[in-house]
């Protein structure tokens, strides 16, 4: 299997579209990664709020378990101390939610802006590469096979006039030539054919 064309021009142009092809996704991801961590950083609220409600909420927990130490009122001390750290949690529950909510914008996001250029890049890409790599085996084994050379030269009898240009014209004309089996000229037209794949002889 032949990945890349024999003919410079050829080759030329399938290498810079692999480049492309490459640099389009390579820059794709690296967008999208790029945006993820600006909307990770709209998660920062969160991480304070939840440092400053554990802290909170530590601070008031051991002030009640000090509070609960006093003789007679240390029980109804402790009481209100734990609630307000109920509170620290809560303040710290809504820091987190906030952080996993940011998380989940965030990857969805680096999501959506990989997998579509991504898949409008191969789409645009792959199938011209893939149908020239079948296309170029096809050709090669027709090359190999017996009576090879005569179909590919009627290939170039009948494609783009463009092409024989170049092709010196014997006596009688090509078809001509070709109907007579005229090595020359059946090596020429197979050349002809090759070429139009981006195949040498």
């Amino acid at each position: 299997m032949r990945l890349y064309a024999q003919t410079p021009p050829r080759r030329i142009r399938q290498v810079l579209a692999d480049l492309i092809a490459v640099a389009l996704i390579a820059a794709s991801v690296w967008f999208a990664l790029t945006v993820r961590d600006v909307i990770m950083s709209l998660a920062e609220p969160g991480r304070k709020a939840q440092s400053a409600g554990d802290d909170l909420a530590a601070g008031l927990n051991n002030a009640a378990d000090s509070a609960s130490g006093v003789p007679l009122i240390g029980g109804a001390l402790k009481k209100p101390l734990q609630a307000a750290a109920g509170a620290g949690d809560g303040l710290s529950d809504a820091g987190r939610s906030l952080q996993d909510v940011v998380g989940q914008v965030a990857d969805l996001t680096a999501l959506a802006l990989i997998v579509f250029p991504v898949a409008f890049v191969l789409v645009i890409w792959l199938p011209p590469r893939l149908h020239w790599i079948r296309r170029s085996a096809t050709t090669q084994r027709l090359l190999d096979a017996p009576g090879g050379a005569d179909l590919l030269a009627l290939r170039a009898l009948t494609g783009p006039l463009r092409d024989l240009a170049r092709v010196p014209v014997p006596p009688g004309g090509l078809a001509d030539a070709w109907r007579r089996g005229d090595p020359q000229a059946i090596a020429d037209l197979s050349e002809v054919a090759l070429a139009r794949a981006g195949l040498r002889a």
